[in-house]
């Protein structure tokens, strides 16, 4: 069957238009997130978390609420945490806050204007991504390592500054019903904005009140433009036992750090499919409710990141093997974007389908889940269908 992401409430629907909210974002100002549970728009700064550990963020939360009314509403956090759950991670409390519906409830037609121009680079080049897996293949066959996530960089050099408002309105052009969002990163030396924006399939978690929700994907196929072979792609899909493998690894790591923190969890028994422009996706829904109000939704984005959707099983093998094969810092590729609030509610999605701008400079980023059963030709070729999105919101043709 065929699903479609799931919908918490965890930003309530307001009478905001969020096309208005969209098109108010200013890089460098701060933040604008939007999904199937409703659209955000932050401004400034009010206070910063001495750290991203979640006790700290609710201590820094509380402490923001009391010097304020009631009226103002439960202060956030928002930002994003990095892939290494030791590197640092950029979260803040902005001054304002504007809230409204999803994006995807209305029609988003905006102007692309002109392609960006420019250079291309692949980090590390496609036959040697293809060498990174057949290393990790090695690795699988000779020790515990049942799965691990690789990724390679395309580095865009523009022939002129890139607009990261014009990659957002596009992007939400193009699949407005995603996890779309723009964060604020900490500018460099020069004070030049830098900013992670991306339109990311994958709900990590989420929490309204007691109820939680995860979404783990895992297993892809690519899309055609073909209704009947995008018809037999998708049955082809559901039918894989690599990809039912590689799902399965993903579902089950999700489920047992779910379990000590939430009630009642319910963990279907085979995955549906969802879709996005580019790609199917093998999907399953989590449902449970948090055992403790004092377990807020960073509490369970941080027990269950890094998910072997982006980096593997067993999960400090294939760090370690991630560290050893990538020729790169992922940085906030494959971390998590999002928000939590001082009552615990948020949502945290998967920074994935995502690219960090920096004047004319862009990284954009995409990786293959590899299992024994994988093959290095068809692992690139999923990682150019996924470079896809941000492609595609650049006019760039080269992945």
């Amino acid at each position: 069957m065929t699903s479609t992401s799931p919908a918490p409430r965890s930003v309530p629907a307001r009478a905001t238009d969020p096309v208005r909210l969209l098109r108010s974002w200013t890089p460098g100002l701060g933040s604008w997130l939007s999904g199937p549970g409703g659209s955000l728009l932050t401004r400034g700064t009010l206070a910063r978390p001495p750290s991203a550990d979640a006790d700290a963020v609710a201590r820094c939360l509380r402490e923001v609420e009391a010097g304020r009314p009631a009226s103002a509403g439960p202060a956030l956090a928002v930002g994003a945490l990095p892939f290494d759950p030791a590197a640092p991670a950029h979260l803040v409390v902005p001054e304002h806050v504007e809230r409204a519906a999803p994006l995807g409830t209305v029609l988003v037609a905006e102007p692309t204007g002109a392609p960006v121009t420019g250079t291309t680079r692949s980090v590390p080049a496609p036959e040697a991504y293809e060498a990174m897996v057949a290393e990790a293949l090695a690795r699988m066959g000779s020790g515990d390592l049942q799965k691990v996530v690789l990724s390679r960089v395309l580095e865009v050099v523009a022939d002129a500054p890139v607009d990261p408002v014009r990659m957002v309105r596009e992007l939400a052009h193009r699949d407005p019903r995603s996890h779309l969002f723009a964060v604020d990163l900490p500018a460099d030396r020069a004070g030049t904005p830098r900013t992670l924006l991306g339109a990311s399939p994958e709900l990590l978690v989420a929490r309204d009140g007691a109820e939680v929700v995860a979404n783990p994907l895992a297993g892809s196929a690519a899309r055609s433009p073909d209704p009947a072979e995008d018809r037999r792609r998708a049955d082809a899909l559901l039918a894989s036992v690599k990809d039912h493998h590689e799902h399965a690894l993903v579902v089950a790591d999700v489920a047992e750090r779910l379990r000590p923190l939430v009630d009642d969890l319910e963990v279907p028994a085979t995955p549906s499919l969802v879709a996005t422009p580019t790609l199917w996706h093998l999907s399953t829904t989590l449902r449970g409710r948090v055992t403790d109000p004092a377990v807020t939704s960073l509490h369970l984005a941080q027990a269950l990141h890094p998910t072997p959707a982006v980096c593997g099983v067993p999960r400090a093998a294939a760090h370690a093997a991630i560290t050893e094969i990538e020729p790169f810092d992922r940085g906030f590729y494959t971390g998590t974007v999002g928000w939590t609030d001082a009552h615990g509610d948020g949502e945290w999605v998967m920074a994935l389908r995502c690219g960090e701008v920096q004047g004319d400079h862009v990284r954009l980023w995409a990786g293959a889940g590899i299992v024994p059963a994988s093959r290095p030709a068809d692992e690139l070729a999923e990682t150019a269908v996924k470079l896809r999105t941000l492609l595609d919101a650049l006019g760039l043709d080269e992945a």
